[in-house]
């Protein structure tokens, strides 16, 4: 993939480029964490693209809420829809394999044998907007600002870099704690490399309007603060003839629309106010669409199969507020869901139960631990429930007619155990006299017909439950200080989970602003298996130990799990065309599919 022929004495110099004390690979175009790259040295372009794919046209989008920052890069603010367009990391992944990268702003990459460090030698013709070329030296300042200064999540992804330090004229050297490790060299190549220049007269954390000048297809064309945003295509974009990006980002402009109201969305879409959507709503998909412009073939729907894991969405409880530290109160509000009732009466009988937080993938946990997991588990037995090794997880069921009489006795049954008891009509706490009661974080008001049916369910129990609707300003900023007693989240997975899980499920993570472990989980077993997974010398073992801690999590019951579905349901006006072959993993609507001229003009010739 990578332009062979310039620059062939520096290239070769840094082929053999090492961190002390280690031997390295010979640079290669492609790095993995396990396995070997799907894509030799010499590919063409990615299989799910069209290389032919015609450049041109725009493509109106929506998006919910508001935004008030172009910096996607740090914790405060809500950045704009597509912030990351502009910006390009030293490696990109493709969308059919599991985590592997390839050559982007880099050239070569070169791992060493130990995986103690990996080298990234940058293409000579990287260029930011400016016409500035990429250098090491940016490279350095984005690591070392990003783990300081950007969002907790780096701090995360970047704990186990011991340095980065510049070895070549075009070389970066990123040497890590050890190298038990396998997946930092691939994280390295992910990293976004921002203009140093730039920022010597800004202040990399605040949060800013002002377009930040990136390396990447798209620059900003257009702000109306709050309102929308337009990119434009880079013309003379220097990566536009690169194998990884060959047949990609073909739209010459990208607006995103801001939208208060799902409803009015959903209203602007089908008058043509919008091009295309992902359906996430099933009455919508079953109920709404009966419009003239479907039945004459002007919007298209389309169901496109995949094999992205769904991770986990659900209400989440803070176990950090005290009604909620109870393992065994978190179980019993799981029996209180009615998820069949739900399926049925409100999601129009589509989507899947969620029984994992890897769902939809080969890491989900299913029936009895195997040899290995119980291998993994061992140790900790005494310190996890008893459940994790002899029950199959379930989440609770009911018939589906909406009277959960059973569940109900059980709820109460298991809330007596942790303490709280009935006086009339009111669940309290045994001692305390202290009534349970707690709200429920919604920013999307469509989620509160799911809400309300399980508040009645709560009701029935003594239980006392609000929901209140933000807007996403608010969201962001009481989730990301967790000032919040249940929320609805979706925690996505990938096919390869490794340093991130940290973010998710470390009890080192529970209380730092930002991050990921909204449940509040603070479990030594849980962060001893975080560590097992992220040095997984190799595939099995790995699955092994997600499945291990897979297990673990959905036994604690921080989550009422609920649905996710294998079909990707999108509508779009009939002026665009996409690759005969999808890719695995990812819709890649904006980057690989094209506006069709001759489809363009039939719809404008359209009655």
């Amino acid at each position: 993939m990578t332009k062979t022929g310039k620059a062939i004495l520096a290239a070769v110099m840094c082929l053999y480029l090492v961190a002390p004390g280690a031997h390295a690979q010979p640079g290669s175009h492609a790095v993995t964490a396990h396995g070997t790259p799907k894509y030799g040295p010499d590919f063409k372009h990615f299989d799910y693209v069209n290389p032919d794919a015609p450049k041109g046209g725009e493509v109106k989008l929506a998006t919910y809420g508001s935004f008030d920052s172009l910096n996607p890069f740090i914790l405060r603010g809500s950045p704009a829809g597509g912030a990351g367009l502009p910006f390009e990391t030293l490696t990109v992944g493709s969308n059919d394999e599991v985590l592997t990268q390839y050559g982007l702003l880099a050239e070569t990459i070169a791992v060493a044998d130990d995986r103690g460090s990996v080298a990234f030698t940058l293409r000579p013709q990287a260029r930011f907007h400016d016409g500035t070329p990429v250098t090491v030296e940016d490279v350095i300042w984005s690591f070392e600002t990003l783990r300081d200064k950007g969002h907790p999540t780096y701090r995360t992804y970047y704990a186990d870099v011991a340095k980065a330090e510049k070895t070549g004229e075009r070389t970066v050297t990123f040497t890590f704690r050890n190298g038990n490790n396998p997946e930092l060299p691939v994280i390295m190549g992910q990293l976004p490399v921002l203009p140093k220049h730039v920022f010597e007269t800004r202040d990399f954390a605040s949060t800013t309007l002002e377009p930040i000048v990136g390396s990447g297809p798209y620059k900003i064309a257009d702000v109306q603060p709050g309102r929308s945003i337009t990119y434009q295509r880079v013309a003379d974009w220097w990566g536009k003839d690169l194998p990884v990006n060959r047949g990609r980002y073909n739209f010459d402009r990208i607006r995103f629309d801001y939208y208060r109201d799902l409803d009015v969305v959903f209203e602007a879409f089908k008058a043509g106010a919008i091009d295309f959507r992902v359906e996430n709503s099933s009455k919508n998909w079953v109920t709404g669409y009966d419009v003239p412009a479907v039945r004459e073939g002007r919007i298209v729907r389309e169901e496109i199969k995949h094999q992205d894991p769904q991770g986990m969405q659900a209400f989440v409880f803070n176990s950090r507020r005290p009604i909620f530290a109870d393992r065994r109160v978190r179980e019993a509000l799981n029996h209180l869901f009615d998820y069949e009732w739900t399926r049925a009466n409100l999601s129009y009988g589509l989507f899947q139960r969620t029984k994992s937080f890897f769902a939809n993938s080969e890491l989900a946990a299913t029936g009895l631990p195997s040899e290995a997991e119980v291998k993994l588990l061992e140790p900790f037995r005494g310190k996890l429930p008893e459940e994790v090794f002899s029950k199959a997880y379930e989440p609770p069921k009911t018939d589906g007619s909406g009277n959960i009489r059973q569940n109900l006795r059980t709820a109460l049954g298991l809330l007596k155990e942790a303490g709280w008891e009935l006086k009339g009509n009111k669940l309290v706490n045994a001692k305390t006299g202290e009534p349970m009661r707690f709200e429920i974080l919604l920013v999307q008001a469509d989620m509160e017909r799911i809400t309300q049916p399980f508040v009645r369910n709560l009701e029935r129990a003594g239980i006392e439950a609000g929901i209140r609707v933000v807007d996403t300003a608010q969201y962001q900023n009481r989730t990301d200080n967790f000032d919040f007693d249940m929320i609805i989240q979706r925690m996505p997975q990938s096919l390869s989970p490794g340093n991130e899980q940290r973010d998710y499920w470390q009890s080192a993570k529970a209380d730092l602003p930002g991050s990921r472990n909204l449940a509040g989980i603070k479990d030594p077993v849980v962060d001893q298996l975080i560590e097992t997974l992220i040095q997984a010398p190799d595939r099995d073992s790995l699955v092994a130990a997600t499945k291990a801690l897979d297990r673990v999590l959905l036994w604690g019951w921080y989550v009422i799990p609920q649905w996710h579905d294998d079909v990707r349901r999108v509508a779009y006006w009939n002026r665009f065309s996409h690759p005969a072959v999808a890719p695995k993993y990812g819709l890649a609507f904006v980057d690989t599919w094209w506006v069709d001229p001759q489809k363009t003009a039939s719809l404008k010739t359209a009655p």
